[in-house]
């Protein structure tokens, strides 16, 4: 990943709806969600979540796909993943972590 698409995805992320809009396709995993269920799930009004999805979309964070007369939204794992790397990637210097990720996370 590069740094001008780590940017766009994080300042996609940046904003609280479209966090918890991003969090909650996560969560739906592959099967993804319809715009109706996202309404749903995080109560926001479905013309200002048209509006977060069509940032999420363009960031590459989330994708859509027409399913016959429903639009189903998914979490964009592999750039998840490529944002988590691109981030972490000189973690302690190239050399093992020092931080111990289940005490780091509370488990």
């Amino acid at each position: 990943m590069e740094a001008h698409d780590a940017v766009r995805s994080l300042a996609a992320l940046a904003q609280p709806v479209r966090l918890q809009v991003f969090r909650a396709l996560v969560v739906a995993g592959p099967e993804g969600m319809t715009p109706g269920a996202l309404v749903d799930a995080i109560a926001v009004p479905g013309t200002s979540l048209s509006f977060h999805l069509k940032e999420l979309v363009h960031s590459g964070m989330v994708t859509q796909e027409r399913s016959g007369r429903n639009l189903i939204y998914r979490a964009e794992f592999e750039r998840m993943s490529a944002l988590i790397g691109y981030l972490t990637e000189n973690c302690c210097d190239g050399e093992p972590c020092a931080v111990d990720a289940n005490a780091a996370c509370g488990c």
